[in-house]
């Protein structure tokens, strides 16, 4: 194993045509040796029958990324695909019974349309709207198998696989690892097979993007497939759309709560500017800054987004809730133990320790804000409207460098949670406040015993003008043992960071 001493020589890795070398963003992710984690550190992390000390891998990659000859295997952990605490012979049982579940999907698809699977793939429609079969104008022949009636999921799905192919040849199409007609065949199956098996939502434009580098990282199919499925689970909800509503405002919303807490100033503008809605940043969160980035870059962000943002129990959460409709994020993750902790990536260790639980406020949202905020004083300045904004903000692409947006993106989530109007103390950090005089006796009334049952909450007015709502959940044989939380909910900020 080498470490490159440039970005030309890790972009070996991934080679560019030649024509289009000119068009790509430039790489500035360097693997570093004492930084990157190296094959090296990668195998040492594992005990003799397969444990994983994710712990140390988290930091390193943290620090300095990964190497690209393991990021595939890097990326599986990262992703929950496996548990770290499982054995080899485990994770060998787990990837052969996935591997026959891929297998079984594609076959389905298969026989719906024999061209999955063929090393062929389809860029033109199969099937009208009402799901008739469409012959194929240069030989008359049908694509599909199935000459009775399609159900409404089937038609569906059918009418998604040429979009699929057109987006497939245009994904990564600078990469010479795409000039073969079986690397795009092979990303087509993909998409097609987690089509198939996503009902409720299905293909929707971006998820190519998404996929892409699995495919490409993932020498086995079905492993990159799964990769992938689990890479969904944290997005998919950013590509949920009705005729009304896309699933990445919920997103684009925290962003706006982000930048009116952090730069009161910025959204105000932003709102003069009737871009209040922050849809300007849609395609950063939907593909997850791909087209702002160089190919290594891209893939260098998101493996340190995913290790800051790791929980240890998302494997465990996965397995348990395999339906995807029913399970699409990490929200419901707990911290079992306190040296757990040390477990998590930065990001999410934060918010473990501050209570925070908002899920739509993912790392990719506060990097969405860094950005913002590097291009505060231009955005200011000369921002007329949102054509300027567009320009202003098109201009990062390969001049951003994903280190100091991410170093960025983690002070403005900490300065956010300082900020943010909705806090959870514990009884101990609330007498320190009260100490501190921030909080007055006359601020809060309530009575617990040992026999105390669960308490409404009372609200009441701070002589600082301070308007608190205090809801008291009082376990009636734990109360000594597990202090109450409080929590509060203010009308203006407090800024704790103060004190």
């Amino acid at each position: 194993m080498m470490f490159f001493k440039t970005s030309e020589e890790l972009d070996s890795y991934y080679p560019v045509r030649a024509e289009c070398a000119a068009d790509v963003p430039k790489t500035r992710f360097k693997a570093r040796v004492g930084k990157t984690l190296s094959p090296r550190r990668w195998n040492a992390a594992f005990t003799e029958d397969g444990h994983l000390d994710i712990a140390a891998v988290l930091r390193r990659i943290q620090r300095g990324g990964v190497h690209p000859t393991i990021k595939g295997v890097v990326w599986e952990f990262l992703l929950g695909c496996f548990d770290p605490n499982s054995t080899y012979d485990e994770r060998n049982d787990i990837r052969r019974r996935r591997r026959g579940q891929y297998d079984a999907l594609k076959a389905v698809c298969h026989n719906m349309v024999p061209t999955i699977g063929s090393g062929k793939f389809i860029t033109t429609p199969i099937v009208t709207d009402d799901g008739h079969p469409v012959p194929d104008p240069q030989n008359s022949t049908y694509a599909i198998s199935n000459s009775g009636q399609l159900d409404q999921r089937e038609i569906q799905w059918m009418l998604s696989l040429p979009q699929i192919g057109l987006d497939v040849v245009r994904t990564d199409r600078t990469l010479v690892f795409y000039e073969n007609e079986a690397n795009q065949a092979k990303l087509w199956d993909v998409l097609a097979v987690y089509a198939w098996m996503d009902k409720d939502i299905g293909y929707v434009q971006g998820m190519n993007d998404i996929c892409s580098p699995m495919v490409i990282l993932i020498e086995h199919e079905a492993d990159a497939f799964w990769c992938f499925e689990r890479a969904m689970r944290r997005l998919r909800e950013n590509f949920r759309c009705t005729t009304s509503a896309m699933g990445v405002q919920s997103q684009l919303g925290t962003l706006s709560q982000i930048i009116r807490a952090i730069d009161p100033k910025l959204h105000q503008h932003l709102e003069e500017l009737d871009g209040g809605e922050y849809l300007f940043a849609i395609r950063m969160l939907m593909v997850l800054f791909r087209r702002e980035f160089s190919f290594v870059d891209a893939m260098y962000l998101w493996e340190v987004m995913w290790a800051m943002e790791y929980n240890p129990n998302i494997f465990t959460f996965y397995e348990e809730s395999m339906d995807l409709s029913s399970s699409n994020s990490q929200g419901d993750l707990k911290v079992n133990h306190k040296k757990m902790l040390k477990q998590y990536g930065k990001f999410e260790r934060k918010n473990m320790q501050t209570g925070w639980t908002d899920q739509r406020g993912a790392l990719a949202v506060f990097l969405v804000a860094s950005v913002l905020e590097k291009k505060n004083k231009r955005l200011l300045r000369e921002a007329q409207g949102m054509d300027d904004v567009v320009q202003i903000l098109g201009e990062i692409t390969g001049n951003l460098d994903a280190k100091k947006a991410l170093k960025e993106a983690l002070s403005i989530h900490k300065k956010y949670l300082s900020k943010a109007s909705f806090t959870l103390l514990s009884l101990p950090s609330l007498l320190i406040l009260y100490k501190k005089s921030i909080l007055k006796s006359d601020c809060f009334l309530f009575e617990c015993s040992p026999r105390s049952r669960p308490k409404c909450y009372r609200e009441a007015s701070c002589p600082s003008n301070y308007f608190f709502s205090i809801l008291f959940s009082v376990s009636s044989n734990s109360f000594w043992s597990s202090l109450p939380h409080i929590f509060f909910s203010f009308s203006h900020t407090v800024d704790f960071t103060k004190y």
